[in-house]
């Protein structure tokens, strides 16, 4: 049964209403659903999607404009540990097959240790897409030092590969199914193998002044956010279907994208997994111990 279904049963919450921040991504197909189908409003939470510029900015709205945001795991971990006072509420999306990966045009680009330094495009240095490249590659072979990262966004990666100015793209879903039906793209590389398999990609978090004010509120959403999750990992075609809402993708697109993990629950060593990563690639100045992040009780 649903979260607050019966209405003799309504848990007892600081506030009904909920401002989520995100970006038009396949992780947040679960809220997407779930807000089709009512579950928020059935549980007795009004929730309000808000599509945000970018990550960062979500992060910043935080106690303003929005009461929780979507972001990956290694942008909410790197704006904690800058200072950033951030409750996580639950994980939004795990790495499959496929799910993310290296892309190229060039035939003769093919294994990851062909090119001793390459030239790879990423969405954000900073953020995930650099990590698991980097990972992948040092794996394979390639000296970290050798890897050129170069900044680009999604919808102008095929272009750079077109011109030669990279060598391959790190791409997301829908990006590598739309890369591959136009442009005649190949996965080079998955980046969701070896010590990045079933990567735990992104989640969503509030303040913790919020957290420490909404506890039931919030426990509620992550109630919620279970059972649109869970629905979500049974049924990848409803996910699939959904993409067309919010997304620049066609239905055909959408049949051919590759579906990861939706996790029901915050797993501290799943998580931790991701901290560590960035501990070792450098990309946190010192090791960071999720569970200081975890609403109490967490296990």
């Amino acid at each position: 049964m649903l979260p607050g279904t019966d209405s003799g049963d309504q848990p007892e919450v600081e506030r009904n209403t909920l401002r989520i921040g995100v970006l038009p991504v396949v992780d947040v197909a679960p809220l997407r659903l779930a807000l089709n189908e009512k579950l928020f409003e059935r549980s007795g939470l009004q929730v309000q999607l808000v599509t945000v510029s970018d990550e960062a900015e979500g992060i910043k709205q935080l106690d303003t404009t929005l009461d929780i945001t979507w972001a990956s795991h290694v942008n909410l971990f790197r704006a904690y540990a800058e200072g950033a006072q951030l409750q996580l509420q639950g994980e939004a999306y795990q790495a499959g097959s496929n799910t993310m990966a290296l892309v190229t045009l060039d035939t003769a680009y093919d294994s990851p240790d062909k090119l001793p330094s390459p030239r790879i495009a990423v969405n954000t240095v900073g953020d995930i897409g650099a990590l698991t490249t980097t990972t992948m590659l040092r794996t394979a072979g390639v000296e970290k030092q050798s890897i050129r990262l170069q900044e680009l966004p999604f919808e102008q990666m095929v272009d750079a590969m077109r011109a030669g100015t990279v060598d391959a793209a790190w791409m997301t879903e829908p990006f590598i199914t739309q890369a591959q039906r136009n442009a005649g793209a190949r996965i080079l590389a998955d980046t969701a193998i070896g010590p990045t398999k079933d990567f735990p990609v992104s989640g969503y978090a509030s303040s913790k002044k919020f957290a420490d004010a909404n506890p039931r509120t919030l426990a509620l959403f992550r109630q919620v956010l279970r059972d649109a999750q869970e629905s979500a990992s049974n049924d990848k075609l409803s996910v699939q279907d959904a993409l067309t809402g919010y997304m620049d993708v066609d239905q055909q697109t959408a049949a051919l994208v590759s579906v990861g993990t939706f996790p029901l629950s915050l797993n501290p060593a799943r998580l931790q997994r991701v901290a560590d990563m960035m501990d070792t690639e450098e990309v946190l100045p010192e090791r960071l111990d999720i569970g200081d992040m975890l609403p109490p009780g967490t296990t």
